[in-house]
This record gives C-alpha cells, sequence and structure tokens, in this order.
C-alpha cells in the first residue's frame, strides 16, 4: 500500500522519476507546496530568477542544450502571462519545455478570481499540450505524458495548471518510470528513392537544422556529406547543427546571407532538408525556395510526420530523428556530386566569414569578433536575442558542436542573458557569452542578478548604438529619415553592471577590444563588456544611408 502524500510532493517526485534536476522559478503562493516539497529535494537545483519572461527563456535554453524538456516553475495571471514567450519561443524552436503554472482553487475557477486565467484555453495556441490536473493521484500519469509530448516528434512546450487546493490534496499515487524515447528510423524504400535522386542530380545542396541534432547526428552527417562531395548549408539560427569545421559547410541562411549561397540553393536541381522546417527566416518569406519549387526535387527529412507535407510539397518524405536518418545516409551508395560543389562552397563561405577591416568605423564589430575567435576556444556556446547586432556573429563567429549556439528562431528579444544563464550552468565548464543589443538587454537584463546569485560565470556583450536598431533599418527603408519611436536614452550600462556586482568595461575604439576581452576572461564571475557602436554600421551587409537612399 502506497502511503499518502500531497500533490506537491507527488509532482517533484515525479519529476525526479523523469529525470528533472533543475527547475527555473520566481516564487508564488499558489505553488508552495512544491516549494516546500523541494526543500527535501537536493537532487533538484532550483534557480531562482527575477521575472517570468527569464524563467521561460532559461528553461527554453535548459531544453535546447539537453534535448530534455527544460522545466519552470510561475504563479498564475501575471507570472503565467510574462511566461508565455518562452512558450511561444520553445514551439517556434522546437525545442522540449513544460511550462508549470499555479493555478486558483478548483472551487473558484470561473468567477474571475484573484489573477485567474484559463490556462489550457489561452496556452492551446502556443503549445504542443496545454492542460490542468484536476486530481492529485493522476499527478504521475500527466507528468509522465508530458515528458513524452515535449520530446515527441518535432519537440515543444508543454504547459500544466497546478490548481493550488490540488497540490496540498494529500492521497496515494503510485509514481510512473520514465519511457524510453521513441526515435524513428527512416524508410527503407525513402532512403533508396533518396539516393536514386540524389545520383542523377546535378546540383544538389543539403540544408540542416531543426531540433533533435547531437553532435554524433552532425559528425555523421558531415562525413557522409564529405564522403560525396555534398554542400551544406545551416538554416536559420542553426549553425551547430553541422561542425564549421567540416570541408562541405557552405554557411548559414535567415537574414543577410552570403549572396553566392543564396544564387547556389537558387540554381539547385535538389534539396535534401534535414531537420529543418524550411521556416520563413530560412526561405527569406519562402521565396527562396518556394513551397511547390517548381524545378527542384526537395527530400524533406524530419522527425514529425505532421510537419512533412505541411508547407512544402516534398518529392520524398523520410520521418526519422537525425541520429537515425545520419546512420542510415552513411551506408547509402551515392556517387561523388559533379563539379567539386562542396569545396568551392566551403570556399566561398571561408571568405564570406571573414572580416575584413571597415573604414571609417570607430568600433568595428567584424574586428571585434575575430579578436573573441582568436581568443577563445572552439566550444564557446553563444547566446543571443534579436537585432542586427547578432548578424555580425552569425557571419563571422565560427560556431563549435552542438549546442553551441543558443538563438532562438523565433526573433524573440530578451533571450540572450537569460539563455547564458541556463547555458552555464548546464555546462560549467565551458565559456558562455550572452550578445544583448542596448533594447534587447533591459528586457531581461534583470538576470544578472540569478547569474550572480546561482555563480553563473559569464560574459556579456552589450551592444549600445542608442536605438532599437533593426525596426530603425525598417523605417529607413519604408520611410527614409522619418525618425520616429526607434531612438533609445539608455543608461550607463559599465555602472549598472557593477550595481549588479559584475566586472564591467565599456570599449569604444576597435584596438581597445581585444585588450578589453583578455582582462574580462581573466577575471571570475560574471563580466560586462558595454561597446558604444554607431547605428549607421548597422549591420555586416549595409548601412542606414545606404538603406535610406542617401
Amino acid at each position: 500500500m502506497t502511503k499518502l502524500r500531497t500533490g506537491g510532493r507527488i509532482l517533484v517526485d515525479n519529476l525526479l522519476a523523469q529525470g528533472c534536476d533543475r527547475i527555473f522559478h520566481v516564487p508564488g503562493e499558489s505553488f508552495l507546496a512544491v516549494l516546500d516539497a523541494l526543500h527535501d529535494t537536493p537532487e533538484i537545483d532550483v534557480v531562482t530568477c527575477r521575472q517570468e519572461g527569464g524563467v521561460g527563456f532559461m528553461a527554453c535554453a535548459d531544453g535546447a542544450m539537453t534535448g530534455r524538456p527544460g522545466v519552470a516553475f510561475v504563479t498564475r495571471g501575471p507570472g503565467a502571462t510574462n511566461a508565455s514567450i518562452g512558450v511561444h519561443v520553445a514551439m517556434q524552436d522546437s525545442q522540449p519545455m513544460i511550462l508549470f503554472i499555479g493555478d486558483v482553487d478548483r472551487g473558484m475557477r470561473d468567477r474571475e478570481g484573484f489573477q485567474e486565467v484559463d490556462f489550457p484555453a489561452m496556452f492551446a495556441p502556443l503549445a504542443k499540450w496545454a492542460t490542468r490536473i484536476e486530481d492529485a493521484a493522476r499527478i504521475p500519469e500527466y507528468i509522465a505524458r508530458a515528458w513524452q509530448v515535449a520530446q515527441a516528434g518535432r519537440p515543444g512546450p508543454v504547459v500544466i495548471a497546478l490548481p493550488e487546493d490540488m497540490l496540498r490534496d494529500e492521497v496515494e499515487a503510485l509514481d510512473r518510470p520514465p519511457l524510453p524515447r521513441v526515435n524513428q528510423a527512416p524508410d527503407r524504400h525513402a532512403m533508396q528513392a533518396m539516393a536514386g535522386l540524389m545520383q542523377q542530380a546535378e546540383r544538389p545542396i543539403a540544408i540542416v537544422g531543426g531540433a533533435g541534432w547531437t553532435p554524433a547526428a552532425g559528425a555523421a552527417f558531415a562525413t557522409f556529406a564529405e564522403r560525396i562531395g555534398l554542400p551544406v548549408a545551416s538554416a536559420f539560427r542553426r549553425q551547430d547543427a553541422l561542425p564549421a569545421g567540416s570541408t562541405a559547410y557552405a554557411g548559414n541562411l535567415g537574414y543577410g546571407p552570403n549572396p553566392k549561397l543564396v544564387s547556389r540553393i537558387r540554381g539547385a536541381d535538389l534539396i535534401l532538408a534535414v531537420g529543418t522546417r524550411l521556416g520563413e527566416a530560412t526561405t527569406d518569406g519562402y521565396a527562396l525556395i518556394t513551397p511547390d519549387h517548381p524545378g527542384q526535387t526537395l527530400i524533406h527529412v524530419h522527425p514529425d510526420p505532421n510537419e512533412i507535407g505541411r508547407v512544402y510539397r516534398a518529392d520524398v518524405a523520410i520521418c526519422a530523428d537525425m541520429a537515425s536518418f545520419t546512420a542510415a545516409a552513411s551506408h547509402e551508395n551515392i556517387g561523388a556530386v559533379r563539379g567539386g560543389a562542396a569545396r568551392e562552397a566551403h570556399a566561398e563561405w571561408l571568405d564570406w566569414s571573414t572580416p575584413r577591416p571597415r573604414e571609417g568605423v570607430t568600433l568595428d564589430l567584424g574586428q571585434c569578433v575575430l579578436a573573441m575567435r582568436e581568443a577563445m576556444p572552439a566550444d564557446t556556446i553563444i547566446c543571443n536575442g534579436a537585432g542586427n547586432f547578432s548578424a555580425w556573429w552569425h557571419r563571422y563567429w565560427r560556431y563549435g558542436p552542438q549546442p553551441s549556439q543558443l538563438a532562438p528562431t523565433a526573433g524573440a528579444m530578451g533571450y540572450g542573458v537569460p539563455a547564458a544563464v541556463a547555458g552555464k550552468l548546464r555546462a560549467p565548464e565551458r565559456h558562455v557569452v550572452a550578445l544583448a543589443g542596448d533594447g534587447d538587454f533591459l528586457m531581461n537584463g534583470q538576470e544578472l542578478a540569478t547569474a550572480v546569485q546561482h555563480h553563473a560565470d559569464i560574459l556579456v556583450l552589450v551592444i549600445d548604438n542608442g536605438a532599437y536598431g533593426t525596426i530603425r533599418m525598417h523605417q529607413e527603408r519604408e520611410y527614409p529619415s522619418r525618425l520616429s519611436g526607434t531612438k533609445l536614452h539608455n543608461p550607463d550600462f559599465t555602472a549598472l553592471g557593477r550595481a549588479y556586482g559584475a566586472w564591467s568595461e565599456t570599449v569604444e575604439r576597435t584596438e581597445d577590444f581585444a585588450p578589453a576581452l583578455a582582462r574580462a576572461l581573466a577575471e571570475t564571475g560574471v563580466r560586462l563588456l558595454h561597446l558604444k557602436t554607431d547605428v549607421e554600421f548597422i549591420s555586416p551587409a549595409t548601412t542606414i544611408s545606404a538603406i535610406r537612399g542617401s
């Protein structure tokens, strides 16, 4: 006979049973029973954050690091709505995550009580599954199912509302052990069809990305591509799917890609898309590769059958996880691609990703990235939110093995600092860098306090051009010289960093960056470099003047 336990205790025991070792939270009175159970559970690291948006981003990034659900706890109403951005990013980024929300008592529901929201209804469009646990005895069932749903097929977020009184109930419950993760091996006939089409193709190219990539899968696919001379591009913000050192790597797609890579994809007669959904950013608004792709053969490999054929017509559809597909592909008898295309494409990427000094720029971010490449190890984890500042690293940084790029394909601002905290806690032996624009940083910069409190020794670069730069760029394109609502008045970020307990320094000239970086790397704890840049030089590829036409 099982003993009586509170719902909070059953929940924590079943998180342990599924392999949870860390949660991110902002405390709330609605889940005090869970916090009480965590008091006696040293196996789970409890990371206390400063705002629920940071909680959601940290859980999303933790899922990206491990391939297992990142776990977040927030309270009802304001807590849940703040955390919703993490759910949105986890869904668009295909990352496993579980958000638990403390809810109103069951007997108070539907009266618009204090901070009451119908969470299953609110999160249904944002998550893979959104539900509420009514019976504490069924907590093991819900937790096991949530773990499976978050990881299966296309990974994504699950949201579970927890009525406060349910967590206090004392009931008997049978804990559930973890279930083996379901992996899908590719269909043999589909693999033979792929091999036949690739053998006939004259200008094939692969695009890799999406969830489920591991260092082993990336290395296996690199070996396959190098053996047959197949050029491989990475999807938007998936640059760690394939090792950048691979001689088949052709560069990344997304915003501001290499024009030579764009031409190569336009001219391809066969596209092998592995893991990627071929989303809007990767395909330049579904124009670089159109959903019907006339004149091109599309082989689409994805772990979720619901994704294949949803937007793009596939000539060959292969439902498989990345490890199974890359292992199977390595055994296919496919001859070499004509003309040394991979070698040529890789040389084009090497040239494109080599920064040259720019005239008239006081602080040249391209040269800053080059200095970082020379000073920091290849397995450094680079974390960023949204903004043109990130384009300098997307173009010039050489990303190491997965996971080394924590960056939201959903384009959410404020992701970089929370992601860096999660990344460092998960990989304390690696260097972790948070990149943030000035507007981007102030959306979740408060999580510097979390980094200090939990000894996450990260390096933060705040790129300050005094504007919401990306929106300013679009504004200049649509309404030249009519500046409205995009200028920022910023604090002294160096002083702000010191107030949080970080080592901080300001850099205003290119020649001062490398020495400042060396001083930062010699320090321990949280370090912040405030880089003052000119909004005119908005990205590696263009200037505001060029956009405006002046």
